[in-house]
């Protein structure tokens, strides 16, 4: 009976974690619609703010010159942008490319310390009222400045989350695939959040903030981009989600790399839920801490590990029960389970072939990354998260 209760526990956190809190969320959005029918805010003509462009990049000769010429194609008068590059660390050439560019604004010192270092270090350097943060390897959709400026018309938004796509190609392998599918579920997450209450935070690709909300953030911090917005969150701000507003890259060259970023993201989550503690507080927060609970502490912490203990307990009761028909039901969700991880072993053998069998790389990335988030609570734990990015290597 024990292990009945025990299974039917984690597959209520699974469900909700990985697909119900979709579902709930797109019905009370469903709801607010009919209930408070759409009243689009506006901007008044000619609204056009001056905008601070802040990019931080450590090595990136590579990128800066096609980031530099993304930067100066974007649909907003260039007299009202100010284009801030940090570079600090670097020793690859990147400051020097960059000082090529007349209308750039070169900060750089030889120490690394980390981008937030670099981040709370150029802040004083920002005349604009609204900060636009951007990577140096992503290009920007070309109207992306005017529509997150147009989401700040509203007084009450504090932080803007644009959106994150990943370039597909033809013959993706398994984390092209599974990145690819996994930005697009999320994307319309943060969209049905956006609508219902606000965004969950922001990507480091692309979101911007008021100038006067941005806090110095402590120096070991490793998601910094979800630090500021959902502080600015807990201020009484709304993070808006910007669809049309996006940053452009290509996937993980293979699932070992996405793997680099995955650890440390469930690092740098766990740390999060640490630092912003308050926010599990829903009788404070409200509607804003259910999102944030169930959106990513559930995912940072919870559900990586019931996903690999549900196969187990599921395992233990199709044993101590000897049947092995799969017309009982628990023997055909341990049948249904012993088929998602062959495809996803097929999925890391076909990876490792360099053969492309996409139906395969999706149950692959979807149980490397909750792999990853196991390591990457450990690694927190140990205390061996740098703060430092070790950059995964891009298709």
């Amino acid at each position: 009976m024990g292990l009945i209760i025990v299974f039917w526990i984690l597959f209520f956190i699974l469900f909700y974690t990985f697909i119900g809190y979709a579902i709930i969320l797109r019905l009370l959005v469903g709801v607010k619609r009919i209930v408070f029918p759409s009243s689009k805010l506006n901007p008044e003509f000619g609204y056009e703010p001056n905008v601070c462009l802040f990019v931080t990049a450590f090595n990136e000769k590579d990128f800066v010159e096609k980031k530099v010429q993304n930067s100066f194609s974007l649909n907003y008068p260039k007299e009202k942008i100010q284009y801030l590059w940090m570079t600090d660390g670097s020793d690859d050439g990147t400051p020097e490319i960059l000082r090529k560019y007349e209308n750039l604004e070169v900060h750089h010192q030889p120490e690394r310390r980390g981008k937030i270092h670099a981040m709370n270090r150029g802040i004083f350097y920002v005349k604009a009222p609204i900060i636009i943060f951007s990577d140096a390897n992503t290009t920007l959709g070309p109207d992306s400045i005017r529509e997150i400026v147009n989401c700040f018309a509203d007084p009450k938004v504090g932080c803007v989350a644009g959106e994150k796509r990943i370039l597909e190609k033809e013959k993706d392998d398994a984390a092209g695939a599974g990145e690819g599918l996994y930005w697009k579920f999320e994307s319309w997450v943060k969209k049905l959040d956006g609508e219902l209450n606000s965004a969950v935070g922001g990507v480091g690709e692309l979101f911007a903030i008021r100038r006067e909300l941005y806090e110095v953030v402590e120096n070991d911090t490793i998601l910094d981009d979800f630090i500021i917005s959902l502080r600015i969150a807990k201020r009484g701000f709304r993070i808006a989600y910007a669809p049309r507003a996006y940053a452009e890259e290509t996937a993980s060259v293979n699932v070992n790399e996405e793997l680099k970023r995955k650890i440390r993201i469930a690092a740098g989550g766990v740390q999060t839920i640490f630092r912003l503690k308050e926010l599990l507080n829903p009788f404070r927060f409200g509607l804003l801490s259910w999102q944030y609970i169930s959106h990513k502490v559930l995912r940072w912490t919870i559900a990586p590990l019931s996903l690999f203990l549900f196969l187990i307990i599921n395992l233990l009761i199709v044993v101590y029960s000897g049947n092995w028909n799969p017309g009982n039901f628990y023997t055909l969700i341990f049948y249904i389970q012993i088929i998602c991880y062959v495809f996803a072993v097929a999925g890391w053998y076909f990876e490792n072939k360099q053969v492309r069998q996409k139906i395969f790389f999706v149950p692959y990335y979807f149980v490397s990354i909750n792999y990853a988030s196991i390591r990457g609570i450990i690694r927190y734990f140990k205390g061996k998260q740098s703060v430092n990015w070790e950059r995964s290597k891009r298709a």
